[in-house]
C-alpha cells in the first residue's frame, strides 16, 4: 500500500456552494473564487507529492485542520485551545472542507474521489493554521481481485 502526505499551511478555505449562470441558453456552475483558489493551492502541494499516475482502487484518507485562535480570546483560553482543552464547533465545517480537498486531489492523488471508502477528519486550534492530508492506498491485490474482504474471513 502506497502512502502521500502533504501540509498546506494557512488558513483551510470551505468548499463554496457552486455559481450558477445562464448564457445562451446553457445552465453553467462554477466554483466560488475562493474556493478555486484554495484547490489549485491544494493541488500545487499534492502534485510535489504524487504517484505517477493517480491510483486506482480503494483509497483512504486523513485529513487534520488547524485553525488560528481568536485573537480576541485571552492568553488562558489561548493556552487551554492549544492544550487540546477546547476545539472549534464554529465554521467552516469539517465537511465542507474536506469536500474541497477530496475533489482537488481528483486526477491527482487519485482518478476520483468516489474511491475514498475510509475517511478521518477533524479540526482543532494551533500555533500556526494548517490542514494535513494522508492518503493511503494502491494495494496491487485488490486491484487483482485477490484480496479477501474482512468480513468473509470473519465467517
Amino acid at each position: 500500500m502506497q502512502e502521500y502526505s502533504i501540509m498546506i499551511p494557512g488558513d483551510a478555505v470551505p468548499q463554496g456552494r457552486p455559481r450558477v449562470v445562464r448564457i445562451g441558453g446553457r445552465t453553467i456552475a462554477y466554483d466560488p473564487p475562493k474556493s478555486k483558489t484554495y484547490k489549485a493551492r491544494v493541488r500545487q502541494y499534492a502534485a510535489r507529492n504524487a504517484p505517477k499516475e493517480p491510483l486506482e482502487g480503494k483509497v483512504m484518507l486523513e485529513v487534520r485542520i488547524y485553525r488560528s485562535v481568536p485573537k480576541s480570546w485571552s492568553k488562558k483560553k489561548h493556552e487551554a485551545a492549544y492544550a487540546g482543552l477546547i476545539w472549534p464547533t464554529t465554521k467552516p465545517d469539517v465537511s465542507n472542507i474536506v469536500k474541497g480537498i477530496e475533489d482537488a486531489l481528483n486526477g491527482i492523488w487519485y482518478k476520483d474521489d468516489s474511491q475514498i471508502v475510509h475517511e478521518y477528519s477533524m479540526k482543532q486550534y494551533a500555533r500556526e493554521p494548517g490542514v494535513i492530508v494522508k492518503m493511503w492506498g494502491g494495494n496491487e491485490d485488490e486491484q487483482s481481485g485477490s484480496v479477501q474482504r474482512e468480513s468473509d474471513s470473519l465467517q
